[in-house]
């Protein structure tokens, strides 16, 4: 039976980020995506234009309606903008036990803001609780916990903080340090190092928070399912999309297309 998974967020108008990358990631990597759309923002490689968030009775209905059909292995929250909309999706995830990736998006890589700072503390007092894993970057991490990131030893203390909330485990994502992600439990601390990569990183938070999604609901550790991510998105980066007049949009297919190159190379001796 398919692997079916859920991503809560908002709609990028110009395909980069938000739902879109998420259901780009889920199917490039062989799950069946469902979503609920918490807001829909006019948006694109420029930055964002426009926040126009659904009623609560719309996304309440959109939650219902896929967990009533699906069997979801794994989901994950991203862009939720409002306090409103952030106790909505608590109290529906808390109801049916999804296990979840907390993608704590404040603000979009093309610049504009996607969460109400009123948003962040009921992000804090009933999500996160509830969450599997949190997967902050070090901008995030600091809105969380007050917290100024620029090491390894202010992200570990950061991530320990996360972590006192409730949370099961953190990810504090290094790509505006030295690109090593902290992976943090109570079981655990590990350092995944990578490098950094040219390129446009328009939804680059989104693929890598929905991959680690999909990789965890594919069976994978915790460490295993960051490092698959981390990899997946690095990939993504390095064959972004060369559209728009802003940052580009990162490329969720481009291992699938490197693929169909080698086989097509393969063919053609």
């Amino acid at each position: 039976m398919s692997i079916v998974v859920l991503t809560v967020g908002g709609s990028d108008s110009g395909g980069g980020a938000g739902i879109q990358a998420d259901l780009k990631t889920f199917s490039i990597l062989g799950l069946h995506g469902t979503c609920a759309i918490t807001a829909i923002t006019a948006q694109n490689t420029l930055g964002v234009q426009g926040v126009f968030p659904v009623g609560i009775d719309a996304l309440k209905a959109q939650l219902n309606s896929i967990t009533d059909d699906f069997r979801i292995a794994f989901a994950k929250t991203g862009m939720l903008h409002s306090a409103e909309i952030v106790m909505a999706v608590a109290d529906h995830f808390h109801r049916v036990g999804i296990p979840f990736v907390l993608d704590p998006v404040i603000e979009a890589e093309a610049g504009g803001r996607l969460l109400r700072p009123e948003a962040v503390l009921a992000l804090k007092e009933h999500l996160i609780p509830l969450s599997r894993v949190v997967t902050p970057n070090i901008f995030e991490a600091e809105a969380l916990t007050g917290i100024h990131v620029s090491d390894m030893d202010s992200a570990s203390r950061a991530a320990q903080k996360i972590l006192d909330l409730g949370t099961r485990a953190v990810i504090v994502k290094g790509g505006h340090l030295d690109c090593t992600d902290l992976v943090h439990s109570d079981e655990e601390t590990v350092r995944i190092p990578g490098k950094r990569m040219a390129g446009g990183n328009h939804g680059v938070g989104c693929t890598y928070s929905a991959a680690l999604t999909s990789f965890l609901a594919l069976g994978c550790t915790l460490p295993e399912a960051a490092k698959n991510a981390k990899e997946f998105a690095a990939n993504a980066v390095a064959n972004s999309m060369n559209v728009g007049k802003g940052a580009g949009p990162v490329n969720q297919a481009a291992s699938l297309c490197q693929e169909v190159q080698r086989l097509r190379a393969l063919l053609s001796r």
